[in-house]
């Protein structure tokens, strides 16, 4: 049964942008190679983590939202295990109100509504 999910990782900030982008587009292709959907994708960009991971104090964030077959998760959770960039990494599953959540969100995110003038 195809289910919606939600993955984000952590690499680490030793890599230039070019390696970022690389290791983003490995995870996009796995996931389209799997016969999944990838349906949104954030690049959150650099960030303080709250605490030391491997030595590191921030990382690159990136987001990926996908449709897919349960059995792609465990073969997605082995490579990012296998992969030396990452730090972190969580991926979890959308149920019909965080679908419903991130859709308005992104909603929201193309047509801000104007703020009222403060008098």
């Amino acid at each position: 049964m195809v289910k919606q999910y939600e993955t984000v990782f952590i690499v680490t900030p030793v890599l230039s942008e070019e390696q970022m982008k690389e290791t983003v587009k490995k995870y996009t292709d796995f996931l389209t190679n799997k016969g999944a959907e990838i349906v949104y994708t954030n690049n959150w960009g650099m960030r303080k983590l709250a605490y030391p991971i491997k030595k590191k104090s921030s990382g690159f964030y990136y987001l990926i939202e996908f449709k897919a077959e349960g059995n792609v998760i465990a073969d997605l959770e082995v490579a990012y295990k296998r992969d030396e960039r990452l730090l972190r990494f969580l991926t979890v599953s959308l149920d019909k109100h965080a679908i419903a959540y991130n859709e308005k969100k992104r909603a929201a995110k193309q047509n801000p509504v104007e703020a009222p003038a403060e008098a």
